[in-house]
């Protein structure tokens, strides 16, 4: 049974310890721990690194579930390890971006957004996390997308989880139980869209 603190320690490892910041598998063990939360809520067989069609473009999302021959879900996991200034306003432009594409392909798409972010210990803790604040400022507004305002640019769960490494890899994790609050959410809305679902 992987854990929030599993995920983060692989990240740590890849990104962090191996040096790889961009490796497009630094996110791995997380995408892991999404398909076993969804599991848990009856959202079986997810899948990794799956393309999903968009109105623009196809573009790979890191966790989609399909449903009759659809896919009805799609999450984004993103992290920042340094510059989080730097990336706050650039994160906030592609999530728009992101999320118009495939919801004007699939209005009825469910979409959620897990942003990591990490303090470390070149990095100082309040100016990390006045960014965090700043950035959670933008994104609470486009959350709660729900029928009939199926706003185009909106989503419907978003967890932000707060990574302190300041100390070294073992992580303080700040607020954790929002992920299964974004879990919960997500597995809601997925059954009010699909009412044929099994329980």
């Amino acid at each position: 049974m992987l854990t929030l603190t599993d995920a983060v320690h692989d990240l740590y490892r890849v990104a962090v310890t191996d040096g790889r910041t961009q490796a497009t598998t630094r996110m791995d063990t997380f995408a892991d721990l999404c398909i076993q939360e969804l599991s848990k809520r009856g959202i079986l067989k997810a899948g990794k690194e799956v393309i999903i069609p968009g109105f623009g473009r196809s573009k790979r999302w890191d966790v989609a579930w399909s449903y009759q021959k659809k896919i009805r879900l799609g999450i984004s996991l993103k992290s920042v390890l340094r510059n989080i200034a730097g990336s706050v306003p650039n994160r906030i432009d592609d999530l728009m971006g992101e999320l118009v594409n495939v919801q004007l392909y699939s209005p009825e798409i469910v979409t959620g957004y897990v942003w990591l972010s990490l303090t470390l210990k070149q990095q100082p803790v309040m100016v990390n996390d006045g960014w965090v604040d700043i950035f959670r400022s933008y994104v609470q507004p486009l959350t709660g997308r729900k029928a009939p305002a199926w706003s185009p640019g909106t989503m419907e769960s978003f967890s932000l989880v707060e990574v302190n490494f300041s100390n070294g890899p073992d992580p303080d994790l700040i607020n954790p139980q929002n992920l299964d609050v974004f879990f919960d959410l997500i597995a809601q809305r997925l059954r009010e869209r699909n009412p044929s679902m099994t329980s």
